[in-house]
């Protein structure tokens, strides 16, 4: 039987990637006399991975970047102003409102009784303040903001939950970082795709009877039903 229920928050209950890809766009546009785009998205890309130990994941880490990357491409020409535009790019994202995905009111009603736990990664502040926004904080048994998703961290939560890994569900629109880490503890992972992934988070799925993918959230009751009467 499957207990309990971890859901993450970024690209699988609202919209988040959609705005680094605009401040990105924005970000390129800035150094335009410096470098091509593609050049520019690449270096950024870089140097968010090289940063993620020192910085985590969000939004700010994402603000740090792209001044590193403007410095290196400029070789330190960059001027004020245009570093002063960088870090507005990044208060614009942080005082964005949040977007709720298609279905998930429906899938998360259908689910209401179940154990759901919120399993979300990146800087504290910005998802404690996209969590009260979203207006679903109430749907959830406990919130868990986490600085990274591996095998570990997941351990941890299940334990603070008192669920057995082989009774819990992930669902996730990371392969890498909502569906693989679970099925390695021994539970089940959800991947439902976002439309757009940072390359980050991508990874390939393997063949594993524990792995499922969905179309939408709103697919979701479904699947567990489904395998509660497998398991039956």
């Amino acid at each position: 039987m499957i207990t309990a229920i971890g859901l993450d928050a970024d690209d699988t209950l609202w919209e988040n990637e959609t705005f680094f890809r605009v401040t990105e766009a924005e970000f390129a546009a800035l150094l335009a006399d410096h470098a091509e785009s593609a050049d520019i998205a690449g270096r950024l890309l870089d140097v968010e991975r090289a940063n993620l130990a020192r910085y985590g994941f969000g939004i700010k880490g994402f603000m740090l970047s792209m001044v590193q990357t403007a410095i290196e491409l400029t070789d330190g020409r960059i001027d004020g102003r245009a570093i002063g535009r960088i870090l507005d790019l990044g208060a614009e994202m942080l005082a964005h409102p949040v977007t709720l995905l298609p279905g998930v009111t429906q899938a998360l009603d259908a689910l209401a009784g179940r154990r759901l736990i919120l399993i979300t990664k990146g800087d504290l502040i910005d998802q404690e303040r996209k969590i009260a926004a979203s207006g679903l904080a109430d749907r959830f048994e406990a919130v868990e903001i986490l600085a990274d998703k591996s095998p570990e961290t997941y351990a941890r939560v299940l334990l603070r939950a008192g669920v057995a890994a082989q009774d819990f569900l992930m669902v996730g629109n990371s392969m890498k970082s909502d569906v693989l880490p679970v099925v390695d503890l021994g539970g089940h992972g959800v991947f439902i795709p976002h439309a757009l992934t940072w390359a980050i988070e991508h990874a390939d799925a393997p063949h594993h009877p524990r792995v499922h993918r969905l179309a939408a959230i709103a697919d979701l009751p479904a699947l567990i039903a489904r395998l509660e009467v497998a398991h039956a």
